[in-house]
């Protein structure tokens, strides 16, 4: 879809994160369109910026002396991936994730396995930006081999979900809703194009934390602990 034409700016203090759907016996939650303008009149926002950035220059400095930078980020990737995949019921232990298969008890080996899926997703992911642009077809591809041979095998992987999903115990007592399923494919295209408008002039910073918020807001793939079914 081509890039919309920017027409104004909106500023943070009156953005309105979205709206809710009324359903049948539940509401789900529809984000507002991202690609747009942005500014912001609160200069604490400022001067968060910039202690970030100068932090982010404190760590390249650092990966001038680590011995090892690849290690480095190896391992800092599957901190991330245990801690990720523990939000999905994963219970793997740092120590036992860097492990090789066969070190790991049986009755654990799937939970290893999701860890080392999201090890290689995102090295494949990083790898394919080699080819392709940060896209939603990149994203599909790096949910599919999120989703190999692991418990969310049979949840569409790679597609995005085809049922309304929650999070929470149950439908009627989840905490958070994402939009009915129906409306993902336009949320995410004006996520994409939001990535790609060169029009709108914000730090990279900003950008990235809007479409965190966004992408998490969406949830644009079938979940694998109890926030998931069909409606």
């Amino acid at each position: 879809m081509p890039i919309q034409e920017i027409e104004e700016e909106i500023s943070f203090a009156e953005y309105e994160s979205g709206r809710y759907l009324k359903q049948t016996d539940y509401g789900s939650f529809i984000p507002t369109p991202i690609n747009h303008g942005w500014n912001w009149d609160d200069t604490r926002i400022n001067t968060l910026l910039e202690d970030a950035t100068q932090a982010l220059w404190e760590l390249n400095a650092f990966s001038k002396i680590v011995p090892d930078i690849d290690l480095f980020i190896q391992l800092h990737i599957v901190k991330e991936a245990n801690a990720s995949s523990r939000i999905e019921g994963t219970q793997t232990e740092m120590e036992e994730a860097i492990r090789p298969e066969e070190e790991v008890m049986p009755e654990r080996r799937e939970d290893w396995k999701e860890v080392q899926n999201y090890v290689q997703a995102m090295h494949e992911a990083i790898a394919l930006l080699d080819e392709l642009p940060l896209s939603t077809r990149l994203l599909k591809r790096t949910h599919a081999t999120l989703m190999e041979d692991v418990r969310g095998r049979h949840k569409q992987p790679g597609e995005y979900r085809s049922s309304q999903n929650w999070i929470g115990p149950s439908l009627q007592d989840a905490i958070f809703i994402p939009p009915p399923h129906p409306r993902i494919s336009d949320l995410m295209s004006d996520l994409e194009e939001f990535w790609h408008n060169e029009e709108i002039q914000v730090p990279k910073l900003i950008r990235i934390a809007i479409s965190h918020y966004q992408f998490e807001t969406i949830h644009p793939f079938q979940m694998e602990m109890g926030g998931s079914g069909d409606c």
